[in-house]
């Protein structure tokens, strides 16, 4: 939760480099609207992914045994391609927004450059 209450604080930056911000989630709809309502997230929020099937689709770590899919952050270039990925499997590890936002910048940067 504190993650998507992150982004949300930083959408604007991320609009302004005409990148989007997506959450999905294991949850079913209730509470997923619940942590939509406590972050104010106005992205979209996916929710009620299967495990393992929804996982292995978006090439997320999953447990079978609590039924989860573990945080993973993509950063997704134009042509959809991954560029980057991060996977926590416990509480820290997660991609800060401003982390993500320098990210974005640095490759767009790096293209601009030629690299």
């Amino acid at each position: 939760m504190r993650q998507v209450a992150d982004y949300q604080a930083h959408l604007e930056e991320f609009k302004a480099e005409n990148t989007d911000i997506v959450a999905l989630s294991v949850d079913p709809l209730d509470k997923a609207q619940e942590m939509v309502a406590k972050t104010g997230a106005t992205f979209p929020v996916g929710y009620g992914l299967k495990v393992p099937e929804d996982a292995d689709r978006v090439g997320a770590y999953w447990e079978e045994r609590r039924g989860i899919i573990h945080a993973t952050n993509f950063t997704l270039g134009p042509d959809r391609k991954v560029l980057q990925a991060c996977f926590a499997t416990g509480p820290i590890g997660r991609i800060a927004a401003v982390d993500a936002l320098s990210s974005i910048r640095g490759t767009k940067r790096r293209k601009a450059q030629g690299g």
